[in-house]
């Protein structure tokens, strides 16, 4: 590709600070994983956009792990880009890091990598640009994007298509 068809992972970066407050929390005081997840797809949707300059979906959730709890109380953190690119389907790796704003005690709290498809008007996937990783993390995310891919069709093509029946005959 054209060096006009390849964009920093920099350059899609996004960033996104919010305080945790009881109605986002469960009955042990922390995070629902559901509004974590939410705005982890929230940020990556925006990294993808920024990216591919065109609309996306979220085609799969590669990997979620929860690292430590959420206090009602305080802030996280959120930052995403865009880490590996297909043809037409682009990485977005996440991070969240919580913090206690009385003391300023940050923690990792959750990693995660999502795909999304760019799509132009008609909702028909187009290419989107190459990844220039500048960092030695972006380097090694972008480097295990291929086979991570390729572990993600290998699975798609063991799961059984278009058989509803399949989950509640078992």
């Amino acid at each position: 590709m054209s060096e006009k068809w390849a964009k920093a992972c920099s350059e899609s970066r996004v960033t996104k600070t919010s305080v945790v407050l009881p109605p986002d929390a469960n009955t042990h005081g922390t995070l629902f994983g559901g509004k974590m997840m939410a705005n982890v797809d929230e940020v990556a949707s925006i990294s993808a956009m920024r990216h591919a300059r065109t609309s996306v979906v979220t085609a799969f959730i590669d990997s979620v792990e929860f690292l430590c709890p959420v206090r009602v109380g305080q802030a996280v953190t959120l930052e995403s880009f865009v880490c590996w690119t297909g043809t037409t389907s682009l990485e977005v790796y996440v991070k969240v890091v919580a913090e206690d704003l009385m003391s300023g005690e940050k923690q990792l709290c959750l990693t995660s990598l999502l795909v999304f498809v760019a799509l132009d008007h008609n909702g028909t996937p187009v290419t989107v640009p190459e990844i220039i990783a500048e960092t030695d993390f972006e380097q090694a995310l972008n480097e295990g994007g291929e086979a991570r891919s390729r572990r993600r069709r290998k699975r798609k093509a063991l799961m059984p298509e278009g058989d509803v029946g399949h989950l509640s005959s078992h």
